[in-house]
């Protein structure tokens, strides 16, 4: 009996206010050979045994290599890679599921004497996708260009083989063997489109690390330091390495494995594997942990792998062990799978591990655990809690993104791996320029791109080497291929927060977030302090987070359809922003400058994008100052004020009733005026137009900083106290206040005070 698989899981999406996406999928489309004149010679009972028999092969071979069934037509079958979630090897997945489609067609037996043979056709690119219906059977799931380009390539491929676009061979590039062959004319379409086709899988060689380590001394020195105490006290140690995609967990474990060879004269024995995008081979890093220990290389003949197996297992175990072990490690080899006879390979191979541990100091390290499977951390729990019960000198590294739920034991160490500083991303691109014979002059231009993440670095510089438009500097098609990875990591609610601050730009509060999603005041908050914690958005002051790399807020903005990425843009355009609030609001545009150079005090630069919040209600009556000595610019006010709150005795503010402003011939320190409560408002003209003045000079204003001789114009301005409570609480601008009255929030102490300006001012 056959049955085709069906997904009937389908997405939940009562927390996910964007239904559908932007995503960039890899489809695959394939068709039977023929079918017509092959349906035409069988009977129909015999017909339908075939498609039965076919559409149950392909559905599970897509099914284990995590690809959605979208449709079937007629005999062909069109499937999505990367709909509802990536892992940033969609097309990888797909074109892998084609070669094994072929494989199993050609080995599974069909009705009578009949063979089948299909074409399939891979295609990448842009579609709009329903993430409701993105399931198994889920008719209209993706809309895009890129579903009728699979379509078109499949009739370019030879029966049995993989025809795969320009951007599905440059995304598996290293990873699949292929073979260009001329661009074929598609009708419609100009110039001819380009074609490729997949020959097999190939393993990935490691990465070449033949550039300088730039700006990670303390990570380095805190994990050779803990790798050092577990080797010496022979107390076994996790260490988890935590950084996003191109942030440069790899290269610094390359640093260590080079760099870190003895412990106290003693030689240290490091075993390595990474895990591979392999959904069929749960244990192969695993595997690879014994190739590496064992010396054996892939494409080893099977006596070749006995005789390395034999020559690193006879010194730790007697010959009989040996002998009985040396069958099932070669299986496990071959097939590192989730089989029974696999784990029982795995188990050997950690005792293998254990072993060497007591002979010779050990260190285990695993990059991207975060796409290993269960029984592959369940094998490092049991390595590490055996090593620790028997007092190994055995340490274990594992490296991952932020957003994986870290399985680690809880003795275990974390070490975070956050962005290079600026300095240091602008020497890494300079190297990286002149190595790749590019002029160095672009690294300016590059610095504000790659968000302090070495990798990104690199594919920018690598895109420029392939031909990218130096003048638009495209985002690279590796980042971009990361940066959906890492959305995809989240869950629905905090990928929704992010997407809503990507349309947003700058410096983004919560308040802000809620009024374009239409959430209520402060829904948001856990969201962004979640995304905070996996390292996608940088606390800011009043509230306020900014991403932390610009590719991550380019594509969460390109994810968002059109027309809700304008209702975002409409709804946080009415909320209240952030002010800027600095000296040169209080001192006049042309001696601003004159002021900074001629005084020892924090100049224009200190000011900040969060140095004013708005407040909230509750505020106290306005009160209604004359307008004195505050000069007009433009027709409107825009100064910084400290005034009082009634009640308050100090002395330099004695004569001032109603909170007039006067002048003093001394300016007041910031320690007294926090001591006395002052409020720090800003004052915008209630009413009518005041013409600019100018400053004249006199002795107790030698440098022109302000008004000497007071302006009567009759404007006033008013004044609202602010709201009392903790720094940061902001709420709505204007909340039951006249349209002229803005509020402010409490903030530290900013106003640098001019000279001849009142205690009071």
């Amino acid at each position: 009996m056959t049955t085709i698989i069906v997904d009937t899981q389908r997405t939940s999406t009562p927390h996910w206010p964007v239904p559908q996406e932007r995503r960039t999928v890899t489809v695959l489309f394939a068709d039977i050979v023929g079918s017509t004149a092959l349906v035409d010679r069988l009977d129909p009972e015999d017909v339908r045994a075939l498609q039965r028999a076919y559409f149950d092969t392909v559905a599970g071979v897509l099914h284990r290599w995590q690809g959605v069934v979208e449709k079937y037509v007629g005999d062909a079958v069109m499937a999505l890679f990367g709909a509802r979630h990536s892992d940033g090897f969609d097309a990888y997945r797909a074109v892998r599921a084609g070669l094994e489609i072929q494989a199993a067609l050609d080995r599974r037996p069909m009705v009578g004497d009949s063979r089948l043979r299909v074409r399939v056709g891979v295609a990448t690119g842009e579609v709009v996708v329903d993430l409701g219906g993105a399931v198994s059977g889920g008719h209209g799931v993706a809309s895009g260009a890129v579903i009728t380009t699979a379509a078109r390539l499949q009739e370019y491929a030879p029966p049995g083989a993989v025809a795969l676009c320009a951007a599905t061979a440059r995304a598996t590039a290293g990873l699949i063997t292929q073979r260009q062959l001329t661009p074929v004319s598609v009708a419609g379409r100009v110039p001819p489109m380009p074609v490729w086709h997949a020959v097999g899988p190939v393993r990935p060689g490691t990465d070449r690390h033949d550039g300088p380590l730039i700006g990670r001394r303390r990570e380095l020195a805190t994990i050779r330091d803990q790798l050092s105490r577990a080797i010496r006290e022979q107390d076994p140690r996790w260490i988890s390495l935590v950084g996003p995609t191109g942030s440069g967990r790899s290269r610094l474990l390359h640093e260590l494995t080079r760099g870190l060879t003895t412990v106290d004269g003693m030689p240290v024995r490091w075993c390595v594997a990474t895990c591979q995008p392999y959904p069929d081979q749960v244990m192969a890093p695993a595997a690879e942990l014994l190739r590496g220990l064992a010396g054996v290389r892939h494409g080893d003949g099977p006596a070749v792998v006995h005789d390395r197996l034999v020559a690193a297992l006879a010194s730790l175990f007697p010959p009989e062990r040996v002998a009985a072990a040396i069958p099932a490690l070669q299986r496990f080899l071959i097939t590192p799978d989730g089989s029974s006879a696999a784990l029982a390979g795995a188990a050997i191979c950690r005792d293998v591990l254990l072993r060497l541990a007591a002979h010779q100091p050990l260190i285990v390290a695993v990059d991207d655990v975060d796409r290993a499977a269960p029984a592959m951390s369940r094998f490092l729990h049991a390595l590490f809690s055996t090593a620790t019960a028997r007092g190994l000198p055995l340490a274990l590294i594992t490296l991952h993104q932020p957003q994986w739920a870290d399985t680690r034991p809880s003795p275990a160490r974390r070490v975070t791996i956050g962005p290079l500083a600026t300095v240091q991303s602008g020497r890494l691109l300079r190297h990286l320029l002149t190595r790749a014979g590019q002029p160095v002059t672009l690294a300016d231009r590059l610095l504000s791109l790659v968000g302090g993440r070495p990798g990104h670095a690199a594919a920018y510089v690598r895109s420029i080497v392939d031909g990218a438009d130096r003048v638009t500097l495209p985002l690279p098609d590796a980042v971009r291929r990361a940066v959906c990875a890492e959305l995809d990591h989240l869950d629905g609610e905090r990928r929704a927060v992010l997407m809503a601050a990507a349309t947003i730009g700058g410096v983004v509060s919560g308040a802000a977030v809620d009024r374009a999603l239409g959430w209520a005041s402060g829904r948001s908050a856990p969201a962004l302090r979640g995304l905070v914690a996996a390292g996608l958005l940088l606390p800011r002051r009043a509230d306020g987070y900014a991403f932390v790399a610009p590719a991550l807020r380019q594509v969460a903005t390109e994810r968002l359809p059109r027309a809700l990425r304008a209702l975002f843009g409409r709804r946080a355009a009415e909320a209240p922003r952030l002010d800027t609030v600095g000296p040169d609001a209080v001192l006049p545009r042309d001696h601003a400058a004159a002021d900074s150079a001629g005084s020892d005090r924090a100049g224009p630069d200190r000011a900040g994008p969060d140095r004013a919040a708005v407040s909230g209600s509750g505020v106290r009556r306005a009160e209604v100052v004359p307008l004195d000595v505050v000069r007009a610019r433009d027709g409107r006010l825009d100064v910084v004020l400290a005034v009082p709150p009634s009640g308050a005795t100090d002395p330099r503010s004695r004569g001032l009733p109603n909170s007039t402003m006067a002048t003093s011939p001394t300016a007041p320190t910031r320690g007294a005026n926090r001591s006395l409560g002052f409020s720090r408002l800003r004052a915008v003209a209630s009413a009518g137009d005041v013409p600019p003045t100018r400053a004249s000079a006199t002795p107790n204003n030698a440098g022109g900083h302000w008004p000497a001789v007071p302006d009567r114009s009759p404007t006033t301005i008013r004044l609202v106290p602010t709201v009392p409570g903790p720094a940061g609480r902001t709420a709505a601008a204007g909340a039951g206040a006249p349209p002229d009255v803005v509020r402010t929030g409490p903030r530290p102490p900013l106003i640098r005070w001019p000279t001849g300006l009142a205690a009071s001012a």
